[in-house]
């Protein structure tokens, strides 16, 4: 296992799979394979060649269509990633987790693996504003793929599927509301994929490049399964 101190960790398969990405990259572009170099500007640039590199190999939404029509059903979750900003930055502010953060929003197959995470967003984003903004719940109608989701979503519409909710429910809602959870608690593996990961667990970096950073890690991710 090999660690970058961006806390990246790279597994040598993993590491083998970056090593061909960016020699395809500087093939393409012309420049000569080199290692990571030791000096201070040189290797912040080659990291961000890396996150580059990786960025472009992940896949959009779109194309992660293709491998959720195969799916029995999806699981659709949203989570809050932790950023360094100040309390001025007020669409960064997530009043639901008290903290500021970007939105993600994550598919998974019907064992909890992610599929494909979505672009950044504020933290103060809901997630049902934040699926219909990433064009989710059209993707997933148009692929007639049935998806679990937490009421976060409720009036998402076809074909997402939310717990019945209130303080009243009759039986058979209560007995439908838990087996749902139990399908959607799933989803938690993926989260723990995503904050697996060091970097994500609090960015430090300009919030144009997070997304970027996002896309890297999914696509080291899959690499590594």
């Amino acid at each position: 296992m090999l660690a970058h101190p961006s806390s990246i960790d790279l597994s040598s398969r993993t590491l083998h799979f970056l090593t061909k990405r960016l020699r395809a990259r500087q093939r393409e572009i012309g420049t000569r394979w080199r290692r990571l170099p030791v000096g201070g500007r040189q290797a912040l640039r080659c990291v961000r060649e890396v996150i580059d590199v990786l960025a472009a190999a992940a896949p959009t939404l779109t194309e992660a269509t293709k491998t959720i029509r195969a799916q029995a059903f999806v699981i659709l979750d949203g989570t809050l990633l932790p950023i360094d900003r100040i309390a001025a930055d007020t669409p960064y502010y997530s009043g639901k987790h008290k903290r500021h953060g970007i939105n993600v929003q994550v598919l998974t197959d019907p064992f909890g693996r992610l599929l494909w995470a979505s672009p950044a967003l504020p933290g103060s984003t809901h997630d049902l504003t934040a699926a219909r903004y990433h064009g989710i719940i059209d993707a997933l109608a148009e692929a007639d793929v049935k998806c679990w989701a937490d009421k976060a979503y409720q009036g998402a519409g076809r074909p997402v599927r939310v717990p019945f909710w209130g303080r009243r429910l009759k039986r058979w809602k209560r007995r439908h509301s838990s087996s749902h959870a139990k399908i959607r608690c799933l989803v938690e593996q993926a989260m723990a994929t995503l904050k697996g990961w060091r970097l994500l667990r609090k960015l430090r970096c300009s919030t144009n490049r997070i997304t970027d950073i996002l896309n890297a890690v999914v696509v080291l991710h899959h690499a590594s399964t």
